[in-house]
């Protein structure tokens, strides 16, 4: 036990201000004005708060782009957007008005502030934003975590040895660059041709919910996609309603982005009924329903987000629980983990959860930080933020799941490779006796390694041609 200060009492201990690496500070969320974008400055607050509406001026092209922010984006701007679309984009251009409305959120549009803008830069990347060497890992896959050769039917992930991932939709209201799923979700676009599903919807869904019926080991199940906002209500409310009907059941999570994207939608008076009947079941049931969302950068939060959030609490769902993907440029220092974490918790009744190592999909070398960077963020936020709300740091290591960073059992820091081991198996490994014993590598975006490393990448033959 520490003793007091000689000569101190305890009123003046109170007094003294302790500088902290971290100062917390509360901080009101704000609406940005859209009138702000030229293209929408006669839209009325009732037109905005509509999700038909939100829905229909997505941005989904540069042409659109381009009405909307009138000329404040400059050319060389759109070429350098131009250019990442037609040479390195794995997902399509799709931004509802909510999103880029919190982009830039307290300026008109402008070529500088976009540049510097964390939402632009994971949401809207361009060309410029990228690895000139090694936009992509030479070790990258589409299907970095293996999820479509899990397919236990058509769209349904069983990884985990009680948990499932339901695949219901491959679209989402906008889409994100650095997309884990991003072999699946969106359209195709110039450089990368999308895989599809083959089953009917209506037959893949009953597949699904016959699976779950005939694996009692199964109590855990995440309906994602793709993005449940983008699935048609009564089609989500009926899954969701034959998952509450099975006995082994008893979590089930609803996966969207759409919460921060397109919070109109869950504002919906259909929605809001549809949720609070569907709580009340669970809550017979004694089932857990809870919903998943995603938001990376702190101004990504605002009120009609957390109106959103705390409407969705109110109609009976148990815990919204936010996963943030570590984006270089976005939020990847403690400042911006805590402030994120922080206004989550206070403002947006929302439990900050994860931050995910990015996943090695192509193209997101500009975004991922290395293994030892993030073991260092998990220990600088530790002690500020309530144990229940201080977010795990995870890498999701391909064929083994997630695992907390500083579970892995060997670090090359040179060559940037780690090693994990698994304490489960998969539907890959179900007759293999080492596979619990096996190491499985990770590895560092190669253009953070000392040049030592980069030189034997190099020499590996490993460097894009």
């Amino acid at each position: 036990m520490h003793e007091p200060a000689l000569g101190v009492d305890a009123p003046e201990r109170a007094k003294t201000t302790i500088c902290q690496p971290y100062e917390y500070s509360r901080r009101e969320l704000v609406e940005p004005d859209w009138r702000r974008f030229p293209g929408w400055r006669n839209v009325t607050r009732a037109e905005w708060r509509d999700p038909m509406w939100q829905r229909a001026h997505s941005v989904r092209n540069l042409r659109q782009l381009r009405e909307v922010c009138g000329d404040g984006l400059s050319e060389e701007f759109f070429a350098d957007l131009a250019a990442d679309q037609e040479r390195y984009a794995t997902m399509p251009l799709r931004l509802t008005p909510q999103l880029m409305n919190t982009i830039s959120p307290r300026a008109e549009p402008s070529t500088a502030g976009w540049y510097m803008d964390p939402v632009r830069r994971y949401m809207l990347p361009a060309a410029s934003d990228r690895q000139s060497e090694w936009p992509s890992h030479p070790l990258a896959t589409r299907d970095s975590l293996g999820e479509r050769a899990m397919w236990m039917v058509e769209g349904l992930v069983h990884r985990y040895p009680t948990k499932v991932l339901a695949e219901l939709t491959s679209t989402c209201p906008q889409y994100c660059g650095h997309c884990t799923r991003m072999d699946l979700v969106g359209t195709s676009v110039p450089g990368f041709a999308k895989n599809r599903f083959s089953m009917h919807t209506a037959d893949r869904t009953d597949a699904i919910v016959e699976y779950l019926r005939s694996r009692p080991v199964v109590r855990d199940v995440v309906v994602s996609g793709g993005d449940v906002a983008n699935v048609p209500w009564s089609r989500l409310r009926r899954f969701v309603e034959q998952l509450l009907e099975i006995g082994s059941v008893r979590d089930v999570r609803l996966a969207t982005k759409g919460l921060i994207g397109l919070p109109q939608h869950w504002l919906a008076h259909e929605v809001r009924k549809g949720m609070a009947e569907l709580a009340n079941m669970a809550s017979a049931r004694n089932v857990n329903l809870s919903v998943h969302t995603h938001v990376n950068a702190v101004q990504q939060l605002t009120p009609l987000v957390a109106e959103a959030s705390r409407g969705l609490l109110e109609a009976g769902v148990g815990e919204i629980r936010n996963q943030s993907v570590l984006l270089e440029g976005v939020n990847a220092t403690v400042n911006d983990i805590l402030d994120l974490c922080f206004a989550l918790r206070d403002e947006a009744s929302i439990l900050p959860y994860y931050f995910y190592l990015c996943d090695m999909v192509p193209g997101v070398e500009h975004w991922r930080i290395p293994l030892g960077r993030a073991q260092t963020l998990q220990d600088s936020i530790m002690g500020y933020l309530p144990g229940f709300a201080t977010p795990r740091i995870v890498c999701d290591v391909p064929f083994v799941g997630k695992r907390w960073v500083h579970q892995a059992v060997a670090y090359d820091r040179e060559k940037g490779i780690s090693s994990w081991r698994k304490n489960h198996r998969t539907p890959l490994d179900r007759d293999d006796s080492e596979s619990l014993t096996d190491p499985h590598s990770y590895y560092d975006p190669i253009n953070t390694l000392p040049e030592a490393g980069r030189q034997w990448w190099r020499e590996m033959g490993r460097s894009p041609a």
